[in-house]
């Protein structure tokens, strides 16, 4: 079977799973798929679904946005800044995963308001992360399924859902 163009995919994907010192077969268990699908992309020989790539990443601990740059979901001319800038979130060791979800959607908040957004980004249609939309009058509401809510009005100050 020919390779199929995901970039260099597989062979950072086999970096990663190596640096975290996880066999194959450990790494499919994480990841909730099979182990013979996981050697076929690391081999070049499958192209995996964003939804495939979330939960690899999430098993690896890494930015699931490097994931779809590297497979051609999200481009990475166009992106990178944004990707970067998760990417730097995401890794910061300080945070807990609540509050990291909730600095992303607060950054793409601003990105949406400042123009930059175009509505949900690939990472956030693959894991159902909430957005802030502020809409007209600029009250602010809650969209998507993100278990950590972000509010913002002009009657009062502005809080976070704890």
């Amino acid at each position: 079977m020919a390779s199929l163009n995901v970039g260099n995919l597989g062979e950072y994907l086999r970096e990663q799973r190596r640096n975290a010192q996880l066999s194959l077969r450990q790494l499919a268990d994480a990841a909730g798929v099979s182990n013979p699908y996981l050697s076929q992309i690391e081999r070049g020989l499958r192209k995996p679904s964003a939804e495939v790539l979330q939960q690899v990443a999430k098993a690896l601990r890494i930015s699931a946005e490097t994931l779809y740059v590297r497979a051609g979901i999200l481009d990475a001319e166009r992106d990178r800044d944004e990707v970067e800038t998760r990417a730097v979130i995401l890794a910061d060791p300080s945070l807990n995963e609540r509050q990291k979800q909730v600095l992303l959607q607060i950054y793409e908040s601003f990105r949406k308001e400042n123009g930059f957004g175009t509505g949900e980004s690939a990472a956030d249609e693959a894991d159902g992360n909430g957005l802030v939309d502020r809409g007209a009058g600029g009250a602010g509401r809650t969209t998507g399924g993100g278990d950590a809510a972000v509010q913002d009005t002009d009657a009062g100050p502005r809080r976070t859902a704890g």
